[in-house]
């Protein structure tokens, strides 16, 4: 595990796992229902984020999920270090909190200590695109299955993060060039 993602356990992830037990949804939001996990394997570009340190100066962000043998998710996550002109590669698994149908999942990069993941907005038809958050306000990203993403796509999850409190006026646009 890179040092990027290392700060990325330690910054997000173990804190919260202990202090929330992983449970936590940032303020109004509720994750999804009618979800399908087999439906959203595979690769996922990120298209905006909320900046913190694990992902600061990355461009190219991209997270891969395949399945497991134990019911969970193999989470791939990549990113491009400009300054160091090398990519920066972490793993982690991913499990659901409750019923398999809510996006709803407990993420980890590092032993027993989990974070958050809560799909909030999800293309339901087609499996293109998802707003997901943390476990507070502060952890936002838009995902999607290409590069690019229609821009009134990304003014609908940008608003409906906006009604939910997030601070999307700090969103950052990750370059995938």
């Amino acid at each position: 595990m890179t040092y990027i993602f290392r700060k990325l356990v330690l910054i997000l992830f173990i804190p919260y796992g202990l202090l929330t037990g992983c449970a936590g949804l940032p303020g109004e939001a509720v994750p999804v229902d009618g979800f399908e996990s087999e439906r959203y394997l595979g690769k996922w570009y990120e298209i905006a984020r909320l900046d913190h340190s694990f992902e600061r100066g990355l461009t190219r962000v991209s997270a891969e999920y395949s399945l497991r043998e134990d019911d969970g998710l193999k989470v791939i996550n990549r990113g491009f270090d400009a300054k160091k002109g090398e990519w920066d590669e972490a793993e982690g698994k991913a499990y659901f909190v409750g019923e398999k149908d809510i996006g709803a999942l407990k993420v980890s990069f590092f032993g027993p200590f989990y974070g958050a993941y809560n799909i909030l907005a999800l293309d339901k038809e087609a499996y293109q695109y998802s707003l997901v958050a943390g476990p507070n306000l502060s952890y936002l990203w838009i995902l999607a299955r290409t590069p690019d993403l229609d821009q009134s796509v990304i003014d609908d999850l940008v608003n409906k993060a906006r009604s939910l409190g997030f601070p999307v006026n700090e969103l950052i646009y990750v370059s995938h060039d």
